[in-house]
C-alpha cells in the first residue's frame, strides 16, 4: 500500500473507534441504573390498573372476605394479610400485603413455607430489611415516620410516572424502625394504579 493510504486507513480507524465509544457513553447515560432507580409493577402476580378481579381470584384463590359492594377483598395467611380494591369495572387498583404487628407465624403454618407468592416483582416481600428496599428500587422520594398499633414505623413512598403510563404510579413500603442496630423490617407493601 501506498503511504498516503496508510494514513487515512488509520484516520477512519481512529475516528470509527471514536464515534463508537460516544455512541456507547450516550446510550449508557440515557438509561436509569437499576440499583438507583427502579420501577415495580407487579405485587403477587397482580398488575394494578391491568389485572381483573377474576384473574386475581384465579391467582389468588378464594378470598377470606369482602365488602359489600365486592370492591374490596381480603385474603389471609397466617399473620399477613393482601387486600385488593377495585375499581367500578373490576379491574384491580390497588394491592396491599401486610403483617399483623406483634404477631409471629406459627411454626406449623405451611403458607409461611412458601413465601415468595406474596413479593413484588423484583423480589421484595414482608420481612425483608429497609436495606434492601433501597437496593431494589433506590432513594425513596420520600421517607417520613408513621405508627400502627403503638409501634414506630417508617414509610417509604416511591412513584413511578418516570417510567410511563404501563407501570403502576405509586408505591408505598413501611418499615419497623431500627431497634439497637437491628436493621428494619418490612411489614406493609402497597402498589397502586396510575389513575388513583
Amino acid at each position: 500500500m501506498k503511504r498516503g493510504w496508510t494514513r487515512f486507513w488509520a484516520s477512519v480507524s481512529l475516528f470509527t473507534l471514536f464515534a463508537l465509544g460516544t455512541v456507547a457513553q450516550t446510550k449508557t447515560l440515557q438509561k436509569p441504573v437499576a440499583s438507583v432507580r427502579a420501577a415495580e409493577s407487579r405485587l403477587a402476580g397482580i398488575l394494578p390498573g391491568q389485572t381483573t378481579l377474576k384473574r386475581a381470584k384465579l391467582l389468588l384463590g378464594a378470598p377470606r372476605e369482602k365488602d359489600q359492594a365486592g370492591a374490596s377483598l381480603r385474603w389471609s395467611r397466617c399473620s399477613d394479610d393482601l387486600i385488593l380494591e377495585t375499581d367500578s369495572v373490576g379491574l384491580v387498583q390497588t394491592i396491599r400485603v401486610t403483617r399483623h404487628l406483634g404477631q409471629q407465624p406459627e411454626a406449623n403454618c405451611t403458607e409461611a413455607a412458601a413465601p415468595t407468592r406474596w413479593t413484588t416483582g423484583k423480589g421484595l416481600r414482608l420481612g425483608d430489611s429497609l436495606a434492601r428496599v433501597v437496593r431494589l428500587y433506590g432513594k425513596p422520594d420520600s421517607r417520613s415516620p408513621s405508627t400502627k398499633a403503638g409501634q414506630q414505623l417508617e414509610l417509604l413512598y416511591y412513584a413511578f410516572d418516570w417510567a410511563g403510563p404501563d407501570v403502576p404510579q405509586v408505591m408505598e413500603v413501611v418499615c419497623t424502625a431500627e431497634i439497637d442496630g437491628a436493621p428494619g423490617r418490612v411489614v406493609e407493601i402497597m402498589l397502586a394504579a396510575s389513575s388513583l
